[in-house]
């Protein structure tokens, strides 16, 4: 039981050192721990599916540098992982639904990657599905127009203008709710030295806001106000911006309809991230995607998610009290 729990918290070679037994003596004792975990739970009616992808790095000898997660929006749970980020990859996992798994999803959420969305639209049996993009990507792709427009700026400014920019990227991306009172009066000076970048940076504070619409309607109006004002060509990276929230402006009002918890989406990234530092990495993604589904469901934050941990070396019935 503490080779077994002892592996949620340390490295496989360390719980190894620590009880004086081998690393694959360790492994295979997580392995039966999570599968016996596994095995007792309860099939969850998946209606809600959130689909990322996550890269792998340059430093990896995989041929695919991508890897496609499918998880269960409403429980946050990891469902299905494969490698590559195409439509051909999450046309994969359809083919492991039946007819009556794909009739009851009513929702996807995804980032702004056509080939996920073109796999859900080319097929039949989810044409009744809603699709909405997560609005941390939305953010992203807004704040990467500021900082293009940032740099292009600053090549053609003067050196005083330049002195008083330097350093500021960070400020100049993060948001106004989240600045102290001393940043959002040093954001101020530097956005009174040009009236280009104000702007810009108001308009995504107000797309900011957009996205927490309570309706549909709401954010009609207020998406259709962001691209008028986004509209210039002159402008050319938030021109770039506009042209994507008009190719997905489906998606986007979509959001104020069904308001899924997209959220669970990064938490999933973070634990993700967790594991591999954790472990220095993982070579076989069947392991590593039963370690973050054990993850996601048994969060260790209360007393029952620690009486769950505890329960992965133990045999029933003990496991079923817990």
């Amino acid at each position: 039981m503490r080779v077994q729990t002892g592996t949620q918290s340390m490295p496989t070679s360390h719980v190894a050192v620590h009880y004086g037994v081998g690393w694959h003596c360790v492994r295979r004792a997580e392995r039966e721990a999570l599968a016996r975990w596994l095995a007792t739970r309860e099939p969850v009616l998946l209606r809600m599916v959130g689909i990322d992808e996550k890269y792998l790095g340059r430093r990896n000898s995989f041929e695919d540098k991508y890897i496609t997660i499918v998880s269960n929006l409403e429980t946050g749970e990891p469902l299905w992982a494969g490698w590559g980020r195409s439509q051909a990859t999450v046309q994969a996992w359809l083919a492991t639904l039946s007819p009556e798994d794909k009739g009851a999803i009513e929702l996807f959420a995804v980032d702004m990657h056509g080939p996920f969305i073109q796999a859900i639209r080319d097929a039949e049996t989810l044409r009744h599905a809603a699709i909405v993009h997560d609005p941390f990507h939305i953010i992203k792709r807004a704040n990467k127009a500021l900082d293009e427009l940032r740099r292009e700026t600053f090549f053609r400014a003067g050196s005083e203008m330049r002195a008083l920019g330097r350093g500021k990227r960070w400020l100049y991306l993060r948001a106004w709710e989240h600045c102290s009172p001393e940043q959002e009066a040093e954001l101020q000076r530097f956005l009174a030295g040009n009236g280009k970048l104000a702007r810009a940076r108001q308009v995504v504070d107000e797309l900011r806001g957009v996205l927490r619409a309570p309706d549909r309607a709401s954010m009609v109006v207020g998406l259709n106000h962001v691209l008028r004002r986004t509209a210039k060509r002159a402008n050319v990276p938030m021109r770039s911006l506009h042209d994507s929230l008009r190719n997905h402006y489906r998606e986007i009002v979509a959001l104020g309809e069904h308001h899924p918890p997209t959220g669970r989406i990064e938490a999933l990234n973070n634990n993700w991230e967790t594991l591999l530092r954790q472990a220095r990495g993982y070579r076989n993604l069947g392991y590593l995607l039963l370690k973050l589904r054990f993850a996601a469901v048994n969060p260790i934050r209360t007393e029952q998610g620690l009486r769950r941990f505890l329960a992965l070396g133990l045999p029933p019935p003990y496991r079923k009290a817990a």
